[in-house]
This record gives structure tokens, C-alpha cells and sequence, in this order.
């Protein structure tokens, strides 16, 4: 079994990782292991994580969000992750296969998944009395976008913000991981493009043991 260390934002990707990705990814002969990094993410915290653990682990990445990354400046979600790589690499002075080190940020957060199966909000939460057409409110936004992935970056707007202000009862670590499960990884995949291709590459991962 291929051990990945993931570098994970918060309680809420660990059990999004344990809940969702680890069942999945054990069937490929890959094991996630996330650990938290408990927010506040930046460039420094991660790449430090990911040196740290890059030395104890088969591959490294991780899944912090785009939104509220600090000291992302100007970059865009393919620059930081590639800045984020080189520190990396830098830091372990490639003292193992540095295709075993992938960093993925999110665009643009976690919540954004969510959007995916929008009845899974219905199914997964009835205990928090959802309003009769709070369903058809996400759909609305939903629909402003291409992919979940591109709902957007912006203090007011971002998903988890758009999210509280229709279910204001909603718990980011509690009914996140939820709602991720009820809707399927199949289907979060189906529906956002650059999440599948870090999945993807996780599973790909499993051919380590192959060539060992």
C-alpha cells in the first residue's frame, strides 16, 4: 500500500479524506493520511508540512483552499501550486523522486465541491430544517457558473459564504465531509474538472507498486 501524506486546511478536509477519498483510494492500493494544517494557510506552513512529511511518506500533497490562502499576491491557482513545488523540492534537496510531491490548492474552496449533487444539501441536513426552496436558491447560483469550481473568490460570494447565508445553521466541519459523501465522489468528479485530475493522480499513484 502506497502511504500519501495530504496536507489538509482543516477538520473538515481530514474527515472529507477519511470519509470520502480513503475508501476509494485503498481499492487503487493507496493510502491518504491527511493531516491538518487547522487553517490559517500559507506558502511557508505548507511547503514545511509537506518537506517535513515528504521524508516518512511513499508521496506528498495537499488540499488547502484558493480563498484565504495568505501571501498568494497575484498568482493564480496553477502559479501557487507550481511555487509552492519548487519550495518543496527545494527543501528536500531531492533526496527522493520529486514526481511523489504535488501540491493541489482548490479553486476555489472546498464548499465549491458541494455544489455538485445541490439535493445532496437536502438529503444529507434535514435536521436543520432547510427552507422549502433554499434547494432551488443553490440551483440558482449554481447555474451562474460553468463548474462548482468557478464559483467565485470574493469575501461575500465565496461557496461557504453563499452557503451560511441560505442554511445559517450550516457546520463547515460537521455537515461538509456530509454532504461530500451523500453526493458521491463519483459525481463530485463528474462535475469538477480539476479536483478529478488531483484524484486522478492519486490514483495513479498505486502504479508505484508496481515499479518497485
Amino acid at each position: 500500500m502506497i502511504r500519501v501524506s495530504i496536507s489538509v486546511e482543516g477538520d473538515t478536509e481530514v474527515e472529507f479524506v477519511k470519509r470520502v477519498l480513503a475508501t476509494h483510494l485503498r481499492i487503487n492500493g493507496v493510502e491518504p493520511i491527511p493531516h491538518s494544517l487547522g487553517g490559517n494557510v500559507s506558502t511557508d506552513r505548507l511547503v514545511q508540512r509537506m518537506a517535513l512529511l515528504f521524508h516518512s511518506h511513499d508521496a506528498v500533497t495537499s488540499l488547502v483552499d484558493f480563498y484565504g490562502f495568505r501571501e498568494k499576491g497575484s498568482m493564480n491557482r496553477e502559479v501557487l501550486e507550481q511555487h509552492i513545488l519548487q519550495e518543496v523540492n527545494r527543501r528536500t534537496n531531492r533526496s527522493r523522486d520529486q514526481s511523489r510531491a504535488f501540491p493541489y490548492v482548490q479553486q476555489y474552496e472546498f464548499e465549491g465541491l458541494l455544489f455538485s449533487d445541490l439535493n445532496a444539501f437536502e438529503r444529507a441536513i434535514q435536521v436543520l430544517g432547510v427552507a422549502p426552496d433554499t434547494i432551488e436558491r443553490l440551483r440558482s447560483i449554481r447555474e451562474q457558473f460553468q463548474t462548482p469550481e468557478d464559483i467565485n473568490d470574493n469575501p461575500l460570494t465565496a461557496p461557504s459564504k453563499r452557503i451560511r447565508q441560505l442554511i445559517p445553521r450550516y457546520d463547515k466541519k460537521v455537515h461538509g465531509p456530509l454532504i461530500a459523501a451523500e453526493a458521491g465522489l463519483e459525481t463530485i468528479r463528474a462535475k469538477c474538472p480539476l479536483f478529478d485530475g488531483w484524484v486522478t493522480r492519486l490514483e495513479s499513484l498505486g502504479n508505484l507498486l508496481e515499479s518497485e
